[in-house]
């Protein structure tokens, strides 16, 4: 008797193990918990954000870079062509296709010059404008341009010069 109990015991779960490997076998989709998602890569270029040359009036004024590189004047602030360049700053994005990337600006950044005179930098906007979607593979980089408005005083605050700082900006990353 107790030969026939294990044997019909054993009957049973190679019977139920048959089942359970069947209706896995009948399902399509078998869902897992995703991988964490690779973090966005970011790098500087040589290409920074510059203002070029110009001339301020008694009044000052501002500089404006837009993300594609046009550069305009408000104020009494003359824009030269000298030879010294102005470009929007310009980043590459590494990016998984798909993923959302919104822009944080840093606050208003501080230019100063050796022997006196500082402006203030605020940081425009970006192209792509963001919030924007990685379209790439992640080896593929995204050109990122940002531009920005520089507030220029008077001559006496703020002297000729080679004016130099940095700014920040944020990925975040969805």
């Amino acid at each position: 008797m107790k030969n026939r109990y294990y044997t019909s015991s054993l009957k049973i779960k190679l019977f139920y193990a048959a089942v359970i490997l069947l209706s896995l076998s009948f399902c399509q989709n078998v869902l897992a918990q995703e991988h964490p998602p690779r973090p966005v890569k970011i790098n500087a270029t040589a290409q920074v954000l510059g203002f070029g040359a110009f001339y301020q009036g008694a009044g000052g004024g501002s500089i404006t870079i837009t993300p594609s590189g046009i550069r305009s004047a408000t104020g009494s602030v003359v824009l030269l062509n000298l030879g010294y360049t102005y470009s929007a700053a310009l980043f590459e994005v590494h990016a998984h296709p798909g993923t959302i990337i919104s822009i944080l600006n840093g606050p208003d950044a501080v230019l100063s010059r050796a022997g006196g005179g500082s402006m203030l930098l605020h940081i425009g906007s970006s192209n792509p404008a963001s919030p924007f979607v990685s379209t790439t593979n992640f080896n593929v980089a995204i050109q990122l341009t940002i531009g920005g408005t520089l507030t220029v005083g008077t001559p006496a605050a703020n002297p000729p010069g080679s004016y130099t700082g940095t700014f920040s900006i944020t990925l975040v990353q969805e």
